[in-house]
This record gives C-alpha cells, structure tokens and sequence, in this order.
C-alpha cells in the first residue's frame, strides 16, 4: 500500500492498516534504518500510572521524604 506525504508532512494511513490495531489516536514514531516505524499508543485512565507508582512503593517501603531526597539527589547531578 502506498502512503504520499503532503507539504505539511502529514501521511493518511490506509484504513486496511488501521482496521487491524487497536483504537488509538497516538502513535509513537521512530526509524529503523530506512523504516519509519509507528507504534500504537493505548492512553491509560487518569490516575492509573499514579496509583501504580504508589502500590510501588508502598511495597518497597519508600515514604515521600525518600522520594524528595533522591530528587533533590538527582537535580544536583
């Protein structure tokens, strides 16, 4: 299948290809060689990423002093 690029660098994927992954509205972009490779990125509900963060490290035992120390750490590198 064939895709043309326009003058403002937009491409429309054939809806054969975007018929076979899943909905999505972002993709991330990326080349590989002479390849430009798009992958399909699934948006998470609003505060899913948080509360993963924070099962974390509650089972690591980490408390919020310890994560503003190794911030503070960080920016000082």
């Amino acid at each position: 299948m064939l895709a043309k690029k326009t003058v403002k660098n937009q491409i429309t994927l054939p809806k054969a290809i975007v018929d076979k992954l899943p909905q999505t509205d972002y993709f991330e972009v990326s080349i590989r060689g002479e390849e430009i490779v798009l992958r399909p990125v699934v948006k998470r509900r609003v505060g899913v990423r948080v509360e993963s963060v924070r099962s974390k490290m509650k089972a690591l035992d980490l408390t919020e002093k310890d994560v503003t120390a190794a911030i503070r750490w960080a920016r000082t590198r």
